[in-house]
């Protein structure tokens, strides 16, 4: 079969909302898909889970939704008086955790009955503004707060550790590597860390350029940190076994970087407020693929995957968007 042409490809990847001349690399094999939700959701954080639901957190509702793929259809669970939901992931257990930044609460929630179980942090720690969770291998979660803590709650023993974070205010994202470490992002504070889980002390870890303002954090699979870093508009890499970073800067004019995702083949995904887009970014070549939104300020402030998808809620629009790929890397 002759392989397609430049420009077949190209107009492939119009079709599919990618806008970089790297799409010609591959792009046209992303197919996007957008599922709306109710009006004022404004979903914040999204999380594919294993049976093919999707959760996600309608902040300014109090509540917790959930998008059937196969039908459209979307539920809304409440999450109680004084909810804020902010972040939620689905954990070891299949049930959807939520960092509840309203009611100063880690909240569990039931797949298949939706029984909620809150878990408020110490009265001794309120406000924490809680942002964003994630498991480690011990099937702990830890979880970051923006105005100045980061935190572990072991489910099985209902232990909640606090910790105050360096240079206070700014925890923000949070990730585990396949070796096991903790990793947090802190946007005020200017820094990653990583978090001595016995000790619980952060070890601080800060990125070249000054003032970057690292957003959210996720791991490759071979343990290397990838940052959003939102004030310097820039894609940051930091490796522990060398200690070494490298960065790239967005493309476009104005860039700000959000949410960052390494996908399954460590393809790194990143929204860019600045240009209103999803970029896919390949370390092997270090080019970036970018995907705009069909709507003016999407805001996609977090993004989470599983096998061939990227999830992202577009917070400003009022939709879930998912990217498919299919493109023949291992």
């Amino acid at each position: 079969m002759r392989a397609p042409s430049l420009w077949s490809v190209l107009a492939a990847c119009v079709l599919a909302g990618a806008t970089s001349l790297a799409c010609a690399q591959g792009a046209a094999s992303v197919r996007t898909q957008r599922y709306a939700v109710p009006a004022g959701a404004h979903p914040h954080d999204v999380a594919p889970a294993p049976d093919g639901s999707v959760w996600y957190t309608a902040q300014p509702l109090g509540a917790l939704g959930r998008l059937d793929p196969a039908t459209g259809k979307t539920t809304h669970i409440p999450l109680g008086r004084d909810a804020a939901p902010h972040g939620v992931i689905v954990g070891p257990d299949g049930a959807a955790w939520v960092t509840d930044g309203g009611q100063n609460a880690i909240v569990r929630v039931d797949p298949a009955t939706s029984a909620l179980k809150r878990f408020p942090l110490p009265p001794e720690r309120p406000n924490a503004n809680l942002n964003t969770a994630v498991f480690d291998a011990q099937k702990h979660l830890w979880f970051t707060g923006q105005n100045g803590v980061y935190g572990e709650f072991d489910p099985a023993s209902g232990r909640i550790r606090i910790f105050d974070a360096p240079n206070g205010a700014g925890p923000y994202g949070i990730t585990v590597t396949p070796g096991g470490d903790v990793y947090y992002a802190s946007l005020a504070g200017n820094y990653i860390a990583r978090i001595d889980k016995v000790t619980g002390a952060a070890h601080v870890i800060v990125p070249p350029t000054p003032h970057a303002g690292p957003r959210r954090i996720w791991s490759d699979s071979k343990g290397t940190l990838w940052v959003s870093e939102w004030t310097a508009g820039k894609l940051g890499a930091y490796d522990p076994a060398t200690d070494r970073w490298r960065e790239w800067r967005l493309p476009g004019d104005g860039p700000h970087a959000y949410a960052v995702y390494v996908d399954e083949r460590d393809k790194v995904w990143l929204s860019d407020w600045g240009t209103n887009a999803i970029l896919r970014f390949d370390p092997q070549t270090g080019r970036f693929e970018t995907f705009t939104s069909s709507r003016p300020q999407a805001n996609v402030r977090q993004m989470l995957g599983r096998s061939g998808e990227v999830w992202a809620a577009e917070s400003g629009t009022d939709r879930l968007v998912v990217y498919r790929f299919n493109d023949g890397a291992p």
